[in-house]
């Protein structure tokens, strides 16, 4: 299972061709082998998400799920952030045998990979595996000459030392996460949730992918472009009759609205609602709306009940954007690929 993978991740990335992982692991029928690293000094929450994403039977998902794996450069038990232990069964020869490689953070920033672990890594890479670090875990990839020329994140407390320390990879500031090849690399903690959903979605499609996000309650996908924080992380509905008009704009978003009708049924004059919706939402009612009509499209897109260009045609008018260009212009300039490319990474197959 792991070379085939391997081969075609390698081939798809190079143009080759165009398959979707997860035709080929319904098609074997063999669980893709994830192995963590653990160490000693473990950061517990990114270990953990690790976990409860890859280590959980789901056998509601119809899916041959991930067999996981944990593995040490330190000898057990290893001391994890908050008192906890951690025993891991396997050495670093566990590496030899995965399909992915996650490194859930990294102790110290300023502690080099051992050299025994670079090689590793190094031998896995050349083998054809898949890695994924979340947080400062890049720093294991970068230290081991695995992104030189790539792209690569990290959480923003560490950017600056990123940049400084490897000069020749390619640092994208203020995203959540980022791919570039075989390779994955998320922000802060919670962004490694985000960047471990866009892997299933990956490997099983966006109807898995969303089960799995229902479970752990989270939305079903933030693209990694989005920035790492903002002014002001979550809505603040200070006014009640506003509250009620953006909970009845979410289901009908896809509907023409003008300002002037919003704010009468907000009952306030324009320019009051255009400053109190500013400060709710950190946007324009117009471009809020965008955004909302644009994960209309995209959950359409996912369905895969319709294929081509008519298709987009009936997708743009159900999501409010009314011509087929407005849709690409909006799809491509937020989500960062048209919509057929969309379509074509993540809808469910029928």
């Amino acid at each position: 299972m792991m070379n085939v993978l391997c081969e075609v991740t390698r081939m798809r990335h190079s143009g080759v061709i165009d398959i979707d992982r997860q035709y080929l692991a319904k098609l074997f029928m063999e669980k893709i082998r994830v192995v963590a690293l653990a160490y000693d000094r473990l950061c517990t929450f990114e270990f953990g998400c690790v976990v409860e994403i890859f280590a959980l039977d789901r056998p509601e998902l119809g899916v041959p799920w991930y067999d996981f794996q944990v593995c040490s450069l330190d000898p057990s038990p290893l001391r994890a952030a908050g008192g906890v232990l951690v025993e891991a069964h396997h050495g670093l020869e566990a590496l030899q045998d995965a399909d992915l490689i996650v490194l859930p953070g990294w102790r110290d920033t300023d502690e080099p990979a051992p050299p025994e672990l670079c090689a590793a890594l190094h031998l896995a890479h050349t083998r054809g595996a898949r890695f994924a670090s979340i947080c400062n875990g890049v720093f294991l990839l970068a230290e081991a000459g695995l992104l030189d020329g790539r792209r690569a994140t990290t959480h923003w407390r560490y950017m600056e030392r990123l940049i400084a320390r490897y000069p020749r990879i390619q640092v994208e500031p203020d995203v959540l996460y980022v791919e570039d090849g075989e390779f994955l690399m998320s922000a802060g903690s919670a962004a490694g949730l985000d960047m471990l959903l866009h892997l299933v979605r990956t490997d099983f499609g966006a109807a898995v992918a969303n089960q799995v996000a229902r479970r752990l309650v989270l939305p079903p996908h933030r693209d990694g472009g989005q920035a790492q924080f903002v002014s002001r992380p979550l809505p603040r509905y200070d006014n009640n009759k506003l509250a009620a008009l953006i909970d009845w704009l979410h289901q009908h978003a896809a509907e023409p609205h003008t300002v002037d009708a919003l704010a009468a049924r907000a009952a306030m004059s324009p320019r009051t609602f255009l400053r109190q919706f500013k400060a709710a939402t950190g946007s324009s009612p117009y471009d809020w709306l965008i955004v909302q009509r644009v994960e209309i499209a995209k959950m359409l897109l996912e369905s895969g009940s319709e294929r081509g260009e008519t298709s987009l045609g009936r997708i743009a008018a159900a999501a409010g954007f009314g011509a087929v260009e407005t849709l690409r212009h909006h799809f491509r300039r937020l989500v960062g690929v048209s919509p057929a490319a969309y379509r074509q990474r993540f809808a469910m197959q029928v």
